[in-house]
């Protein structure tokens, strides 16, 4: 079993998916590409000026006590 393999089992145990036989292969296919494009983004060296300015400030609703 490769680490893709494994990975995705773990992460459907832990949280109680199940996968059917069908859609394994392309559920493996697509995890492996996702892997693929994560290495070289994760490789990407990030300074200070790479924060995002955004900064979230949640609101109650209008009307909520």
């Amino acid at each position: 079993m490769d680490s893709v393999e494994a990975h995705v089992d773990a992460t459907a145990a832990v949280l109680g998916l199940r996968i059917p036989a069908e859609s394994r292969p392309a559920v493996l296919r697509y995890f492996a590409l996702a892997a693929a494009m994560a290495e070289p983004v994760m490789a990407m060296p990030l300074t200070p000026a790479d924060e995002s300015g955004s900064v979230f400030i949640p609101v109650e609703p209008a009307g909520q006590p």
